[in-house]
């Protein structure tokens, strides 16, 4: 199926991309560049009026895309498992006081035990905040991680998996985040996209792409287009399993944080347009 050509309009960028500006340059620069969302990660807002920020970002004519990010609920211990979801409780808080509908889960893992017992306490402890969440009108977004990082920071690695957890709990207010980072690899990809987004649990989708090779598994993703990713092919998946929201650049990349962010921008914005 033809794609239409790609504008702005759809465009997001998450903080930690241009992590190096306080996040009153980013506001004031995405606006300039015409991007239209913005996705706030938590540390950005440290120190900060919460509302305030959330309300500048409205003024300068962007959307508040998402908060990122809450989960890691798993532990060894109860208490850990209870400090876990008192944060959570604290991300909803700030993402309702910033405007947000959505945080974007990172679900965690354990290091000691198994994986499934993981699993088994990331639906308890999104079950445990999911009331809070449903009273304040903040969605959750699951994110599934790819495997590389299921020793300690996520059980789900897989949209398979996220969709059976998305399932057992059975709420709305309850969705998958697409990154096509984590999930570029994964035979099943495009049916599993479809399966969500029958019942409408599309909630986000990330880009970026996977250079080779990779010098940092965690800090050295690459712009669209940079890597081996069929970025337009799963846009495509997700347009056509009724996804319409925005299109979010999250780059984690120790070499574009020590760049003119200014440049890096606008190279983000140029990359994006041409990617249709």
């Amino acid at each position: 199926m033809a794609q239409p050509l790609l504008d702005t309009t759809q465009l997001c960028v998450h903080t930690i991309t241009t992590k190096p500006w306080p996040i009153e340059t980013a506001i004031d620069r995405y606006a300039a560049h015409g991007v239209q969302g913005m996705t706030v990660w938590r540390d950005a807002l440290a120190g900060r009026d919460i509302a305030a920020t959330g309300q500048r970002i409205r003024d300068a004519g962007l959307a508040v895309v998402s908060l990122c990010r809450g989960g890691f609920f798993p532990a060894e211990t109860a208490a850990g498992r209870q400090a876990a979801i008192d944060d959570n409780r604290r991300a909803i808080d700030e993402a309702a006081a910033l405007g947000a509908p959505l945080i974007v889960l990172v679900c965690g893992a354990a290091l000691g035990q198994p994986l499934p017992v993981s699993r088994q306490q990331i639906q308890a402890g999104i079950e445990a905040v999911l009331p809070q969440a449903a009273a304040a009108g903040v969605k959750l977004a699951v994110e599934p991680l790819h495997p590389m990082y299921a020793d300690s920071r996520s059980a789900i690695n897989t949209l398979g998996q996220a969709n059976d957890l998305c399932a057992a709990i059975a709420s709305p207010w309850v969705g998958v985040a697409v990154d096509v980072y984590h999930l570029w690899w994964d035979p099943h990809l495009q049916a599993e996209i479809q399966r969500c987004g029958e019942i409408g649990r599309i909630f986000a989708f990330h880009i970026c792409d996977w250079r080779t090779p990779t010098d940092d598994l965690l800090n050295d993703r690459g712009l669209m287009g940079e890597g081996c990713i069929p970025i337009r092919q799963i846009r495509g998946w997700v347009e056509e399993a009724g996804f319409g929201g925005f299109h979010e650049v999250e780059i984690f990349s120790n070499r574009y944080w020590t760049t003119d962010q200014e440049t890096f921008l606008g190279r983000i914005v140029e990359v994006y347009l041409a990617s249709g």
